[in-house]
């Protein structure tokens, strides 16, 4: 008996990943976080599987279910949003499946961060204006940040920033944020990426908080922010593809033309 820690992707059942969609249709026992994933992304298990939304229930609830299904050999199919490795809430029920002697597997999924930035038709990396993403969250009401994660200290980078769980934090986000990008840097919010009802708001950090409110945006967005996002800025090709620069599989340097 298995229990796999399957990634769902952001919301688009057609994002699952082959081995996610065939162990979502193999497992008897399917357990999801229906308030971040869709019905539709467990559609495909198989007829009788015992399907349960774990949104109402608490981490005893679900490790229960567990320990039911290992008493009877059954895998389970453990479906969180986007990929398991990022705010996944996994590790503490990893915790559990190690003191008794369960067995798991983590399925990678499609990131909330990678499918916002395709949404928007943009890379998040760009050459001589942004080369690292940064993947932090606002603490709000859920647990506290460690010392030293602070969106001041990610700033001083300039790198792209994805912010979870910020929706609600918009002033807040403006206020750290502004000393270090400026009043007029980009910033997306991108609401239910991957969900019919998708809905993507562009502005800056002085104008979108106002209009995420007009949109009467309060939870289950993702909110990008850097230069990264800008249309207007120049920059140079990447060497990636340079004639003048040669690398390992593409030794010769062309001559100009």
């Amino acid at each position: 008996m298995t229990v796999y820690f399957i990634g769902a992707g952001p919301g688009d059942p057609e994002l699952l990943t082959l081995k996610a969609a065939r162990l979502i249709g193999a497992c008897p026992v399917c357990l999801y976080a229906g308030s971040l994933v869709p019905e539709a992304v467990v559609a495909c298990a198989p007829d009788g599987a015992r399907v349960m939304d774990t949104a109402p229930m608490t981490l005893d609830d679900t490790h229960g279910v567990i320990l039911e299904a290992h008493r009877k050999g059954q895998d389970v199919a453990r479906v969180h949003s986007g990929d398991p490795s990022l705010y996944g809430a996994i590790a503490e029920q990893i915790r559990r499946l190690k003191a008794d002697g369960i067995a798991y597997q983590i399925i990678p999924g499609v990131p909330a961060y990678a499918a916002a930035a395709a949404a928007l038709g943009t890379e998040l990396t760009v050459p001589e204006v942004a080369q690292s993403i940064i993947l932090t969250r606002m603490s709000m009401k859920s647990t506290g940040m460690p010392a030293g994660e602070t969106l001041e200290n990610f700033a001083r980078t300039g790198a792209t920033l994805a912010i979870h769980l910020g929706i609600r934090a918009l002033r807040e986000i403006e206020r750290q944020l502004v000393p270090f990008y400026g009043a007029d840097c980009p910033v997306a919010v991108v609401y239910r990426v991957g969900w019919p009802d998708q809905l993507i708001i562009r502005g800056t950090l002085t104008d979108v908080r106002e209009k995420v409110r007009a949109a009467k945006i309060t939870r289950t967005a993702l909110i990008l922010v850097g230069p990264a996002l800008s249309d207007s800025h120049g920059f140079p090709d990447s060497a990636l593809y340079d004639a003048r620069k040669p690398h390992v599989l593409r030794p010769r340097v062309k001559a100009d033309s």
